[in-house]
């Protein structure tokens, strides 16, 4: 039995971090275990759109790092895409230091109101063509709402979308964020070399049954929705396959309690404080610890086309109860017990 491991430091290519003190709670957990984060434009009450806001969020971030980390941990900056985005903004925001720009259609999360609703028209094209040339990112977030479409179904009356984008622009490099579907992952599987899916840890332990199935569980409750068996067991074994279009991002989603218990309670499970611990319990469970370095640490690296993080961290068996709350934020598994801890959190 496997008493300890030591993991490359994780690249979470979806991270969401809020503003204001939310901030200063979650940042300093991520830069526990993690050299970078892809972090999330659709904060409020200032969204981030331009050069102006990178530069902004940017410093916000720094400061919260803590001062033990901070040689450890660097945010990798995007914007949101919507209707009014020009390709001149992209660039300028490129210069900022963004390399990403991410994609909301309208009204399907967290703060999409704004979201973009044609994906496929001229502008937006010219838009993602501007991406393309300074080799930044598109993520997306790859779901469609539109009436008398379940929940449930909206990832999948995506894919189409996703994959004409793929077929007119082959050499962007597109993520579909959070993939939760057996088809979603076989759409990822029959695209070129760039697309890829990030995959979150609650997905790979979730299906609907855990939302709404016995009672609401509202700190189980995010977008995509979990879905089914079939769809969670292809999850487990696309993260698990060594397949390097899937890669970890964690969709780490902290909102304060009374926003989640409530009667329209906020989309997002908060993994933050539990993501290396959790990785490891379920890629032990499926026989696949040996994989778990690359799917944390190398697979989003070389997609993004950056170097791998050379410090590591130490995880050990050792049981532990994760907290009920970090400063009013319930994170995922509250109260439960996790058998992997983090023993060493920057070893060089």
């Amino acid at each position: 039995m496997t008493e300890q491991i030591t993991l490359h430091r994780f690249d979470d290519m979806h991270c969401h971090f809020r503003t204001g003190e939310i901030l200063k709670t979650v940042v300093p957990l991520t830069s526990l275990y993690a050299g970078r984060a892809v972090v999330m434009p659709n904060t409020r009450p200032r969204a981030i759109l331009d050069a102006d806001d990178v530069t902004w969020y940017r410093e916000q971030i720094l400061a919260a790092i803590p001062p033990d980390h901070r040689d450890c941990f660097h945010p990798l900056m995007t914007i949101e895409i919507r209707n009014e985005t020009t390709p001149a903004m992209v660039y300028a925001a490129y210069r900022a230091g963004a390399i990403a720009a991410k994609v909301y259609p309208r009204g399907v999360t967290t703060n999409a109101e704004h979201g973009m609703e044609q994906l496929l028209s001229a502008q937006a094209i010219d838009t993602f063509r501007a991406l393309d040339e300074l080799g930044m990112l598109l993520l997306i977030h790859g779901e469609r709402d539109e009436p008398r479409l379940l929940v449930t179904q909206r990832e999948e009356a995506f894919l189409p979308t996703l994959q004409q984008l793929a077929l007119q622009l082959p050499t962007l490099r597109i993520v579909l964020e959070h993939v939760s579907t057996r088809v979603g992952v076989e759409t990822v599987r029959s695209l070129g070399a760039n697309v890829a899916a990030t995959i979150t840890a609650h997905h790979l332990c979730l299906t609907l049954n855990d939302v709404i199935g016995n009672g609401v569980h509202p700190h189980h409750a995010c977008m995509p929705t979990p879905k089914g068996f079939d769809d969670l067991d292809a999850l487990i074994e696309a993260a698990t396959s060594g397949d390097p279009k899937f890669f970890l991002g964690s969709d780490t989603a902290p909102h304060l309690r009374e926003k989640k218990e409530c009667a329209h309670g906020a989309c997002g499970v908060f993994t933050a404080p539990i993501l290396p611990m959790l990785l490891a319990d379920m890629f032990e469970r499926a026989d696949r610890l040996d994989r778990l370095d690359d799917f944390v640490s190398r697979f989003g690296a070389e997609f993004y086309r950056i170097p791998r993080n050379h410090r590591k961290i130490v995880l050990g068996k050792r049981s532990w109860c994760v907290p009920a709350e970090y400063a009013g934020i319930v994170p995922f598994k509250a109260g439960e017990l996790l058998s992997w801890q983090l023993i060493d959190s920057c070893v060089c």
